[in-house]
C-alpha cells in the first residue's frame, strides 16, 4: 500500500459543533452501572448535507482520535483532518455525494463528556469520579446524537482499529439501521500481546506521582511523564519492524557529533541514547501530551481491552446472527497489532451466518497505522464499496449495456444452466464479478466471489458483488464447511498449483461444484500436434508455451479418472465444440475428442462412472 502524497481537494472549512443530548430524567445509565446525568457530544459534519439525511456516512474514530476527520479548522490555512486523504470530493468517501459525520467518543477529551468535564453534581472536573465505560456505551451515545440530528438510518458506518470495534458493535446491536459497514484493521477482541502493551501503558500513567488517582485537574502538575511513556509504548505497535528499520535503523541523531561532554554525560546518567528512534518516540510523546488527557486515555484503553464479542455474546456466530448490513472487512499485511487472522475470523463467522461480507487483505508494509497514512489502495476499495451512485438511492445502480450483457450471457450460458435457482454461489477466480451478477439476475442467487487481483476485486465490489480477496492456491481456509450450495470454478483449474487439493476444498465448502476447463484432448489440439509437432496456439489456448498460465495440461478423461480416485460424484458433463467437426463428434458422444472445453458438475460421493 503506497503512501498517498497526491494533493486533492478538501471539504473546506469545517466547524466543530457541540450538542447536549436529550436524556431521560434518570440520566444515561452505563453498562457497568454508572450514571451520567448529562452528556455533551462534540461532532463535525461535512459534505453533501441534504434535508432528507439519507446519505450519511458516520466515521468512528480510533483510540486517540477526535471529530475532526477532514477539512480546515476555522483560522487554519491547511487541511488538518486525521483522515484527510480518505474523505473529500472524489475521495474514498466522496463528499460531493455523501455527508460525513464524526463525533468525539464518550470519555474523550475533545468536547464530548469525559473525565475532564465538569461534574454537574460538584461543579468540579469528574476526575476519579468518572464512571467506567464500554464500547457499547460509546455506540449508544453516538446513536443518540444521530437521532437528535434527525438521522434514523446510515448509508454506511466506517472505522479503523478501535473505530472498527465500534462498527462491529453497532451492526450487532442496530444492523437494521445501517446499509453498509466497513471494519478496517480491527478485531472482535485484542490479542494478549496488544493487551500487554495497553496494560503497561496504563501502569505508566497511574505510577506517575502527578496522577493523584485521577484528581489532578486543579493542581499545578499533570501526569505528563506517564502519559508520554504510554504513548511511546503504543506508538511502537502502530509501526511495522520493516518501516522502523527503513526510517531509523540504528542511526544516531546528528547532534551526537557536536554534543559536548557535559551534555553527553547528563544523557548517559539518565540512560538516554542518541539513537534516532529514541528521538522520534520522544517527539511523539511530547506531541501527544499537548492534545490528550491521561484519564481519557485510561478509560478508553480499558474499554478497548475489555471489548470481547465472543465473551459478551457467547460466540461470533450468535453475535452476527441478526446482522443485515452489507459488511466489508479490511486487514493490512504489516499489521501486528490487529492481525489479519483476526479479520479473517470475523469474515468466517459472517459467512457461516450467510451474511453479505467482502474481505480485502491489502499490502501495507508500514504497519497498523497504514490505514491512516498509506491509503491509496484502501481509498479505492472504500470508494468501490460506498460508490457515489448509491448516495441518492442505496438500491440504484447504473443499467448495464445491453449489448455487453447479451454477450456475457452467451459466453456463460452453459455454466449458468448448471446452477440451481435461488442458491448460494461461490465463484472462484470471479474476476470483475460478471458471472456473479449474471447469476443474480437470471437465477436469483446470492453468494461470494474469490479473487486475488485487487483491481478485479475493486471492480467487482463496485458492481455490487461480495468478494473475498484471497489466493485460491492457498486453499479456502477462511470459508466454513458447507457455506454454499454450489461453487463455480470457470476456466481456472488448469492454472492452479494443486488442483487435486483444491477440488477437495471446493467440495468441503459447497455441496456441489461446476468446473469448466479447456480439454487438451480435443480434435483441434491433437491435429495441430500431429501435423506441426508444436504446442498448439489458438482461441482456446492463446499463449506461447513459455508464458502460459496453464500449468496443468489435462483432458476430460484425466479429470474423470481423478474424480473416481477421489470419490467425487460426476453429476453431468457438457462438452462445447467450436468447429463443425467437433460438434459432429459431440453428437456421436465422443466428448473427449470433440469438446474444446468442458463443463463438469460434481458433488461429494462415489463416482457414477460417467465418461466423455
Amino acid at each position: 500500500m503506497l503512501k498517498d502524497t497526491h494533493i486533492e481537494p478538501t471539504v473546506g472549512v469545517v466547524e466543530s459543533e457541540t450538542v447536549k443530548l436529550d436524556l431521560p430524567s434518570e440520566g444515561f445509565v452505563l453498562e457497568k452501572g454508572g450514571v451520567l446525568p448529562e452528556i455533551y457530544v462534540a461532532y463535525e459534519r461535512c459534505g453533501a448535507i441534504r434535508a432528507d439525511n439519507r446519505n450519511v456516512v458516520f466515521v468512528c474514530h480510533a483510540l486517540t482520535g477526535d471529530a475532526h476527520v477532514a477539512g480546515v479548522r476555522p483560522g487554519e490555512t491547511e487541511p488538518s483532518g486525521w483522515w484527510e486523504g480518505m474523505i473529500g470530493p472524489g475521495k474514498g468517501i466522496d463528499t460531493d455525494h455523501y455527508q460525513v459525520i464524526c463525533a468525539n467518543i464518550l470519555s474523550g477529551c475533545k468536547g464530548t463528556t469525559g473525565p475532564s468535564s465538569i461534574n454537574p453534581a460538584t461543579g468540579r472536573p469528574y476526575g476519579s469520579a468518572f464512571p467506567k465505560i464500554t464500547v457499547g456505551d460509546i455506540v449508544e451515545v453516538h446513536r443518540l446524537l444521530l437521532r437528535q440530528l434527525g438521522i434514523p438510518r446510515l448509508a454506511a458506518v466506517i472505522g479503523g482499529s478501535f473505530g472498527g470495534m465500534q462498527v462491529l458493535e453497532w451492526i450487532i446491536r442496530h444492523s437494521k439501521e445501517i446499509d453498509k459497514a466497513l471494519v478496517i484493521a480491527s478485531a472482535a477482541s485484542l490479542n494478549s500481546q496488544a493487551l500487554a502493551f495497553d496494560i503497561v501503558g496504563r501502569h505508566a500513567i497511574v505510577a506517575d506521582p502527578n496522577w493523584n488517582s485521577g484528581d489532578y485537574y486543579e493542581g499545578k502538575n499533570l501526569p505528563n511523564k506517564g502519559l508520554s511513556s504510554a504513548r511511546k509504548l503504543a506508538h511502537i505497535t502502530y509501526l511495522s519492524q520493516q518501516l522502523m528499520d527503513a526510517k531509523f535503523g540504528r542511526e544516531k541523531r546528528p547532534e551526537w557529533l557536536s554534543a559536548g561532554d557535559e551534555f553527553r554525560n547528563a544523557l548517559e546518567r539518565n540512560f538516554g541514547t542518541f539513537f534516532q528512534v529514541e528521538s522520534y518516540l520522544q517527539y511523539q510523546g511530547e506531541k501527544f501530551i499537548q492534545r490528550f488527557d491521561a484519564n481519557s486515555y485510561l478509560h478508553i484503553t480499558l474499554a478497548m481491552d475489555e471489548y470481547d464479542i465472543e465473551e459478551h455474546y457467547h460466540s461470533l456466530d450468535a453475535a452476527f446472527a441478526n446482522v443485515s448490513s452489507r459488511v466489508l472487512v479490511v486487514s493490512l499485511s504489516g499489521d501486528w497489532l490487529f492481525m489479519p487472522e483476526q479479520s479473517e475470523e470475523l469474515v468466517t463467522a459472517l459467512l457461516r451466518q450467510k451474511k453479505r461480507v467482502s474481505y480485502c487483505h491489502l499490502n501495507a508494509a508500514a504497519g497498523h497505522d497504514a490505514f491512516l497514512t498509506h491509503i491509496c489502495d484502501l481509498k479505492r476499495v472504500v470508494k468501490a464499496f460506498v460508490p457515489a451512485s448509491d448516495a441518492a438511492d442505496p438500491t440504484s445502480r447504473p443499467q448495464d449495456d445491453q449489448t455487453v450483457k447479451q454477450w456475457q450471457l452467451r459466453h456463460y450460458q452453459k455454466v449458468i444452466e448448471q446452477i440451481p435457482s435461488g442458491g448460494r454461489v461461490l465463484d472462484l477466480g470471479c474476476g470483475n464479478g460478471t458471472l456473479l451478477n449474471l447469476l443474480k439476475q437470471t437465477r436469483g442467487t446470492s453468494g461470494n466471489g474469490v479473487e486475488i487481483d485487487v483491481e478485479q476485486v475493486i471492480n467487482a465490489v463496485d458492481s455490487g458483488c461480495d468478494i473475498l480477496l484471497e489466493d485460491i492456491d492457498d486453499g479456502l481456509a477462511m470459508i466454513p464447511d458447507n457455506s454454499f450450495d454450489v461453487a463455480v470454478l470457470s476456466e481456472t483449474l488448469q492454472t492452479i498449483k494443486r488442483p487435486r487439493e483444491l477440488l477437495q476444498q471446493i467440495l468441503r465448502v459447497a455441496r456441489e461444484a461446476v468446473i469448466s476447463f479447456p480439454n487438451f484432448a480435443c480434435l483441434e489440439v491433437r491435429t495441430r500436434l500431429l501435423f506441426n509437432g508444436r504446442m498448439p496456439k489458438g482461441k482456446q489456448i492463446p499463449f506461447e508455451w513459455y508464458n502460459t498460465p496453464n500449468i496443468h495440461l489435462f483432458t476430460l478423461k484425466d479429470f474423470l479418472t481423478l474424480c473416481r480416485e477421489d470419490n467425487i460424484r460426476v453429476i453431468n458433463v457438457v462438452g462445447q465444440g467450436r468447429g463443425l467437426a467437433e460438434r459432429l463428434l459431440l453428437g456421436l458422444g465422443l466428448t473427449n475428442l470433440g469438446a474444446s472445453s468442458v463443463i463438469v458438475r460434481i458433488a461429494k460421493g462415489p463416482s457414477n462412472g460417467k465418461e466423455g
